[in-house]
């Protein structure tokens, strides 16, 4: 038997993360691993204390039409990579890195070029991750080094999306 890489074996676990949440576009699971173990997990949800999309029974940026990766201020969620940052302590995530997955909530499948949205890759800079590890599809994957997302800031071309 063939024993799954490292990588994987956290995809994996961000994966399962995924079955948390309770956006009914995208549900999204983001793990910390720092020296090889678990920091923390997050889901994409509301936050505590308020209905949830699946609560609710419809999604505002859906309704409006809005494509993936704008108008996050309408979200009632909070990402993944969010949640996952806020349940770890800041010693913890220096040098770590975050593995996430994204599945569409209808179908099931994989959301295809996910990555951290504008607001999250602020956050993980500020966390001081090191890199982001996205499942692309069950066995497949792109490495992010946060440095990049630092030396070449989109924000300062108006892009939108990501």
């Amino acid at each position: 038997m063939e024993r799954v890489d490292k990588h994987n074996y956290y995809l994996d676990i961000a994966d399962t993360v995924t079955e948390r949440g309770t956006c009914i576009r995208r549900k999204f699971g983001a793990i910390i691993v720092k020296n090889d173990e678990i920091v923390s997990t997050g889901y994409a949800g509301a936050p505590r204390g308020r209905k949830n999309c699946s609560d609710l029974g419809f999604c505002m940026r859906e309704r409006l039409n809005i494509p993936r990766g704008e108008r996050y201020e309408l979200c009632r969620s909070v990402h993944a990579e969010a949640n996952c940052i806020i349940s770890a302590a800041r010693r913890d995530t220096i040098g770590a890195t975050m593995y996430l997955a994204g599945r569409d909530a209808k179908t099931g499948e994989l959301v295809s070029n996910a990555c951290c949205c504008s607001m999250c890759k602020r956050l993980v800079i500020n966390a001081g991750i090191e890199k982001v590890i996205v499942r692309n599809t069950p066995t497949e994957y792109t490495v992010y080094n946060v440095s990049d997302w630092i030396e070449n800031d989109e924000s300062l071309e108006g892009k939108l999306g990501y």
